[in-house]
């Protein structure tokens, strides 16, 4: 694996990683159409376990098949896959070395009633299912979030003890944050500087608002003139707070939503620095030559080229 320029300036940020975590960074930043650009398009399956099958797969029927998303992030030319402990296992034989993954070791479902998540895998899972990395959900803002945090840290330990890096989903929730508050400016680049501050080699946010939730925050938000009037800028500050961008930040895609719509938001991403997107029902949900359109635009976008 020749690694880039860019890629080799992204891995110095990490400067107290051992060879095998930051090989098994490299091996993410380095795969795929997007490899040695230092942006990332990702493919994120644990909806069936977070909002059940029907809900995740019914309107695309071939996706209720474990194969299935192996082989759309395969052939798409994604540098990764993320999903769960059973859904990995089903398709790591067959796609072994075909595509760098994600172990999810974290999950919840729709009958839950607490902002928590059990605890579904393991660093031993993701060591024999040969992964580049754990993936971790925290809900900031929850009465379960010291919990979360405290799991993943120690979960993180682990992993780079044996060279596995370490993926955070940020997502406040809970406690007294709003709907609105959920995806606000000052929450959103909140969640992303604790992920950082967690140790997480990729942090996972959604793309925030122009909202202003926090009362204190907003006031220096004002005060310092912060721009927050398009999405790019959003995103820019949001980058700005993981660590003035020494992190790498990826945006998920959220509930599925017309195609210009996704090109838009994704060009917005682009222009603010994001780091890449990690998108799933807008990907799985529609049919495979659909899904691998829309994937080939989104690479295409992040690569300036449309």
């Amino acid at each position: 694996m020749k690694i880039t320029q860019k890629v080799k300036k992204i891995l110095a940020n990490y400067e107290s990683d051992n060879p095998g975590t930051k090989r098994n960074l490299a091996s993410i930043l380095m795969h795929g159409r997007l490899g040695g650009t230092g942006r990332m398009v990702i493919l994120p399956v644990d909806q069936g376990w977070e909002h059940g099958p029907a809900r995740s797969f019914a309107p695309n029927p071939d996706a209720y098949d474990p194969h299935y998303h192996y082989q759309i992030a395969v052939d798409a030319g994604l540098n990764a896959y993320a999903a769960p402990l059973g859904q990995l296992e089903a398709g790591a034989d067959t796609f072994a070395g075909a595509i760098p993954t994600i172990l999810k070791v974290n999950s919840s479902n729709s009958w839950a009633t607490s902002k928590d998540q059990a605890i579904t895998g393991s660093v031993g899972d993701a060591l024999r299912l040969g992964c580049a990395a754990i993936g971790f959900t925290i809900y900031p803002g929850s009465d379960q979030a010291f919990d979360l945090i405290e799991e993943i840290r120690e979960m993180s330990e682990e992993a780079k003890a044996y060279g596995i890096a370490t993926v955070i989903w940020s997502y406040p929730r809970g406690g007294d944050l709003s709907k609105d508050g959920e995806t606000a400016l000052d929450v959103c680049a909140y969640a992303a500087h604790m992920a950082a501050q967690l140790g997480a080699h990729i942090i996972k946010v959604k793309p925030p608002t122009a909202h202003l939730e926090q009362p204190e925050a907003k006031k220096v938000y004002e005060k310092e003139k912060i721009d927050i009037s398009t999405l790019a800028k959003r995103v820019e500050h949001v980058m700005q707070s993981s660590f003035n961008g020494r992190r790498l930040v990826v945006f998920s895609g959220g509930a599925a939503k017309g195609l210009d719509d996704v090109f838009n938001e994704i060009r917005e991403l682009r222009d603010g620095g994001a780091n890449g997107s990690i998108i799933g029902r807008n990907t799985f949900q529609r049919p495979r030559e659909d899904a691998l359109k829309m994937l080939d635009t989104i690479i295409k976008i992040y690569q300036g080229k449309a």
